[in-house]
């Protein structure tokens, strides 16, 4: 029996689609990276350019027609620039790099980052990828980040200081067949 809050969860999901990028979601996502670059790298209209046009993976979360929320991913291969990126690339073969996940304030809570993972995943085992990378703050510290990848089963295999003396852990789950 699920309870009254799973219920709720359940019905705040069901209000969403994940669907791939649309052009005219660029503003959006240009938005919701701007709310979040506290955590995030910088993204203005021609970053977004060429990020998009090296990414394998680019959804939106959508609710009422607005994007409120958007996954990135980098496939091994790619000519991105990442530290982070290019760590996984120098070790790995045949992964996803989940560069960013973005949730508008008003959504989150609501399993979107969960929901952004899964679809990431199912996407990645479509590929025959093995792996999924990504990197959570240390230094200054994402705990909310850390444990959400920790739930997840992501390990940790490696850190490194990037940009200004931020301190990364660099981790990996397989992904499930």
């Amino acid at each position: 029996m699920i309870g009254d809050g799973q219920t709720r969860l359940d019905e705040r999901l069901s209000d969403f689609v994940l669907r791939q990028w649309r052009v005219s979601d660029e503003a959006d996502i240009l938005g919701l990276n701007a709310e979040s670059v506290n955590v995030l790298s910088p993204m203005d209209g021609p970053r977004f350019a060429a990020l998009r046009s090296m990414c394998c993976l680019l959804r939106v979360a959508e609710i009422d027609g607005k994007a409120v929320g958007f996954l990135m991913g980098f496939s091994d291969g790619a000519a991105y620039d990442s530290p982070n990126y290019r760590w996984f690339a120098s070790r790995l073969k045949r992964f996803l790099y989940i560069d960013r996940v973005v949730v508008s304030r008003k959504h989150r809570g609501a399993g979107l980052g969960r929901r952004f993972y899964t679809a990431a995943e199912r996407w990645a085992a479509e590929q025959g990828l093995f792996w999924l990378a990504a990197e959570v703050d240390l230094r200054p510290p994402n705990s909310a980040s850390l444990k959400f990848h920790e739930r997840l089963a992501f390990v940790e295999v490696g850190r490194q200081v990037v940009d200004s003396n931020k301190l990364v852990s660099l981790r990996v789950r397989s992904v499930s067949e």
